[in-house]
């Protein structure tokens, strides 16, 4: 599915993120849950936000590949970040996993999530061509 990605003049640019994107009115939406640091058992991959960054992408990565996407069909992505984790930690770890692939993102700081351990979650709305 083709993603327009919306970046007016008058805004400051980013290579990290599209201010607003489009997506054809035919396509199927497909919305991946938070998710987190955690590997295939389940178990939190670190105590640190960029591990847990790097993972919680790899999952949001295997989620579309299940459903046949791939990140160029993210429109928009949602992070958590908890209250007092380096977020430019976050940052050089979500480079490292998601690359240029800039969407509509929105960076929220929390004061914690479902479990403890979780520093970040993660989710995404796709958008899938039929």
């Amino acid at each position: 599915m083709s993603i327009q990605h919306v970046d007016p003049e008058s805004l400051p640019a980013n290579p990290a993120f599209s201010h607003a994107t489009i997506t054809d009115a035919g396509a199927r939406i497909m919305f991946v849950g938070g998710q987190n640091g955690v590997d295939k058992t389940g178990n939190v991959v670190s105590d640190r936000l960029g591990p847990q960054t790097e993972q919680a992408l790899r999952n949001v990565l295997a989620v579309l590949d299940a459903a046949g996407a791939t990140q160029d069909d993210v429109a928009k992505l949602t992070i958590h970040v908890v209250a007092g984790s380096d977020i430019r930690e976050g940052f050089a770890a979500s480079q490292k996993v998601w690359g240029r692939h800039a969407t509509a993102i929105t960076v929220l700081v929390v004061a914690g999530l479902a479990n403890p351990a979780f520093l970040v979650e993660i989710d995404a709305v796709a958008a899938l061509s039929d």
